[in-house]
């Protein structure tokens, strides 16, 4: 697409315009920048709305991941939002984390490696900014019979019960399971904490005969991109 920033998106042929694109082409062949365009409605004098949307997604190292987590202040200075964009913006983006996480409720969801594990637990745990806990009941044939947070702590440190995490795994009838957190830095390789708790969720499920099947830890890479680090994968379990 050819980009006259001297011309307003109305000026521009009906193929260049992101909506009448969508319409006629459908919304897959729309860009990253033409489809936050179209939320933001309008661009500035001589800066069409495309321009700006690209502007917007330099700022966010062109990553959708790391525009998610970019806050209201950071937006609204971003010259052609302000504040009824910005919140337009944030809306759509907290729309798509959102659905992202229902996915796979109500449906029969069989996890079968760590990459299976880390797209069903991503759009929950990767882009929070505290640590949370999570654990995932299953069956003997790997289906996830519950999914349940644990614990809720800071941005660095999560305590977790083990009383707890067994005691709803006896109530699902759980043979296994599954455990993950996320740390908020983005840094996914394990404390001396995670290794320790891993290794007694693993002892006292020995105990239970209910299998920890693997650990993962979630966060955003310095890359901007969502990222897991497996302890099954890893050989620690």
């Amino acid at each position: 697409m050819n980009d006259n920033f001297s011309l307003t998106v109305k000026e521009w042929a009906d193929e260049d315009k992101p909506r009448e694109k969508m319409l006629n082409r459908g919304k897959k062949e729309l860009s990253n920048a033409e489809l936050i365009a179209i939320l933001l409605r309008s661009g500035l004098q001589g800066k069409s709305a495309v321009a700006v949307a690209k502007e917007v997604l330099a700022r966010a190292d062109n990553s959708l991941t790391t525009l998610s987590q970019m806050e209201f202040s950071q937006l609204s200075h971003i010259k052609g939002l302000g504040i009824a964009k910005s919140t337009t913006l944030m809306a759509a983006l907290e729309l798509g984390r959102r659905l992202l996480g229902e996915v796979s409720e109500g449906k029969e969801v069989v996890l079968g490696d760590s990459g299976h594990i880390f797209r069903y637990m991503s759009p929950i745990l990767a882009d929070l900014d505290h640590e949370e806990f999570w654990a995932i009941y299953l069956s003997n044939r790997n289906k996830v019979l519950h999914r349940q947070r644990i614990a809720s702590g800071g941005q660095t440190a999560t305590p977790v019960d083990l009383r707890i995490l067994f005691r709803i795994a006896l109530e699902q009838k759980a043979v296994s399971l599954i455990v993950a957190h996320n740390h908020p830095s983005g840094l996914l390789k394990p404390s001396r904490d995670d290794r320790e708790l891993t290794h007694r969720i693993h002892d006292a499920g020995k105990l239970l005969q209910i299998k920890l099947f693997d650990h993962l830890i979630l966060g955003i890479s310095p890359s901007g991109q969502a990222d897991y680090y497996s302890f099954h994968d890893e050989g620690l379990i």
